[in-house]
């Protein structure tokens, strides 16, 4: 009797495993530490409510949000592609209007200082 070799792994997950994907670019722990300070100071004033992180390939985003239901008011976006240019921070409003742009996280996220940033109505 001779012993016969089967392949239980299918030929797509092999075919998988040979293609690697990218990483995905993510905030590290104290990017994340500087924008929830900033987030939970406007949670405290009642203008923001709710935030969703996503990790794509190209670029980290932290959504801002007035109501879970509604699009972002506002985006934090880390693109380390444009690192050696612009910066690779950016804050950016609904329409797509970049705010501020740097290589320095807190510089800007500086856009919503306590005396500058104030919502119209309150």
């Amino acid at each position: 009797m001779s012993a016969k070799v089967v392949n239980l792994k299918p030929a797509q997950s092999q075919e998988k495993a040979k293609t690697r994907r990218k990483p995905q670019v993510a905030f590290h722990r104290t990017e994340l530490n500087q924008i929830m300070s900033v987030y939970g100071f406007m949670v405290r004033k009642g203008e923001w409510k709710d935030y969703a992180i996503d990790m794509l390939e190209e670029r980290a985003v932290f959504s801002i949000f007035r109501r879970a239901t509604e699009t972002p008011l506002y985006t934090v976006e880390k693109r380390p592609s444009m690192a050696a240019k612009q910066g690779e921070f950016s804050v950016i409003a609904p329409g797509g209007l970049i705010l501020k742009r740097g290589h320095d996280l807190k510089t800007v996220l500086k856009v919503f200082d306590k005396k500058r940033f104030s919502v119209a109505g309150r």
